[in-house]
């Protein structure tokens, strides 16, 4: 087991030191609002700031009426593709779609069947790791947190690469291709470490096969047996495909896109996206709202009785129960107004799914939670404006049913979402052109001075 050294010296000081912490970092809300500051580069009715333009991705969730936004069902598109048609393409022909999605993002438009399969013969190639990576940098100081280690993982992949530096777009399309089909492999060996080394499991590597996809090699590597069922496979591989791209505003994106803008390499770049997507109000959400069902599981009495549920979720929102935070975790988007297309998708796979693994009644919980959660949301902050669930409600339920653990929702997540990101970066190389820098207005006190050492207090 790794051991962590406290620094006694450091957080003694820190501890004498702290009252002044948030009094000298706190500044007064009104002037965000005598400046008209855009906080979290977004509007007052809470749309997001207009920083560019993208030819990748879509998310349209109202629609503008005399400067008004009227709400409307949730509409998500790749390169100009309705996400339910790719779905229900790749439904309907019993294929894995990930690995087109990525191809459609990539390069622009949909393959033909002997470009798909040249581009999942690269994948496969892809895949087969550095030699001496694994030793190196995923078995050594190991991390309990994956997201933190992927991070790190991608770092490293600098030392891996030949051509580390180069910015051209032939160099980082070759670095994406690689970074698709090694994620997969990397979360995977990281959550087997961190299963032996910290929670004392057996320690099983499984190799990813050439002639699988993406979904199914994720499935056989996190698997002790390496099985996994046809149906499972391609419920992993839709949420793969609903989650690789989601605009370019969204946080770690958005995070991609400034990174890339200063001309750095692919490695800091991706790694930054998925320090941005690790956060519990981005990527993180869907392992909170697992949280939050267990802790409502474990807190009411009886959770099919609806007036304690809804009992228990008042408690929530005034902070009194669960994590504290006053959050239904699940609900609520920055765009989606009436609906949040992906958790349509997701909650009707949960739906057809919870029965086959014992899961229907926290499908049932779950429903309840979105239904009375989004009616007492809106009554305790009098929201007047269309509210929805969005894609985290079902998304950590059916990677439960899939019998992936929770640890493992976020990392998924950055999984599908590198290929957006590398999409996203290879725009901004070739369209951007301009260092992203917003500008903060300074409010500091207009009359200080220095004041000589032995006259301070």
């Amino acid at each position: 087991m790794q051991s962590y050294e406290k620094d006694l010296a450091a957080e003694e000081y820190v501890n004498r030191v702290s009252h002044d912490l948030r009094e000298k970092y706190t500044i007064d809300p009104n002037q965000f609002k005598t400046r008209n500051v855009k906080r979290g580069l977004r509007n007052v009715d809470g749309t997001g700031v207009l920083a560019g333009v993208t030819n990748i991705g879509s998310v349209q969730g109202y629609m503008m009426l005399d400067g008004d936004p009227i709400p409307m069902p949730g509409r998500l598109y790749y390169r100009g593709i309705e996400i339910n048609e790719l779905i229900s393409n790749h439904v309907q022909r019993h294929m894995f779609g990930f690995e087109e999605v990525c191809y459609l993002l990539l390069l622009g438009k949909l393959p033909t069947q002997q470009e798909l399969n040249e581009f999942r013969a690269v994948l496969a190639e892809a895949r087969h790791m550095p030699e001496g990576y694994n030793d190196a940098v995923l078995f050594k100081a190991p991390n309990p947190n994956i997201m933190n280690k992927l991070a790190s993982g991608v770092m490293s992949m600098y030392s891996y690469d030949y051509n580390p530096e180069s910015v051209t777009p032939e160099n980082v399309l070759r670095q994406s291709i690689q970074l698709i089909a090694r994620l997969p492999v990397i979360v995977s060996n990281t959550y087997n470490v961190k299963r032996h080394i910290f929670d004392h499991k057996s320690l099983y590597l499984h190799q990813p096969k050439d002639e699988l996809s993406i979904a199914e090699n994720m499935l056989r590597m996190i698997r002790a047996d390496k099985k996994y069922t046809d149906e499972e496979a391609h419920l992993l591989d839709l949420c793969l495909t609903l989650h690789a791209e989601h605009g370019g505003g969204n946080n770690s994106t958005f995070t991609c896109r400034s990174l890339t803008s200063t001309g750095t390499d692919t490695y800091a770049t991706i790694s930054g996206a998925i320090n941005a997507m690790k956060g519990p109000l981005h990527g993180g959400a869907n392992a909170k709202v697992m949280q939050m069902l267990d802790n409502i599981k474990a807190n009411v009495a009886n959770p099919e009785d609806d007036a304690q549920l809804k009992d228990y979720l008042r408690k929530i929102l005034d902070g009194s129960a669960n994590d504290g935070s006053r959050k239904i975790y699940g609900l609520g988007h920055a765009v989606y107004t009436e609906s949040d297309p992906r958790e349509v998708l997701l909650k009707r796979y949960a739906a057809e799914m919870a029965p086959k693994v014992g899961m229907e009644a926290d499908f049932v919980l779950m429903d309840k939670i979105e239904r009375f959660g989004l009616e007492l949301v809106m009554e305790k902050n009098r929201e007047h404006r269309t509210m929805c669930a969005n894609v985290d409600m079902y998304s950590g339920l059916v990677y439960r049913m899939l019998g992936i653990p929770d640890e493992m929702f976020t990392p998924l997540f950055a999984v599908a979402r590198v290929s957006g990101w590398c999409a996203h970066r290879l725009e901004e190389l070739i369209s951007g052109g301009k260092l992203i820098r917003p500008g903060y207005k300074a409010v500091m006190p207009k009359d200080a001075h220095y004041i000589p050492i032995e006259d301070r207090t």
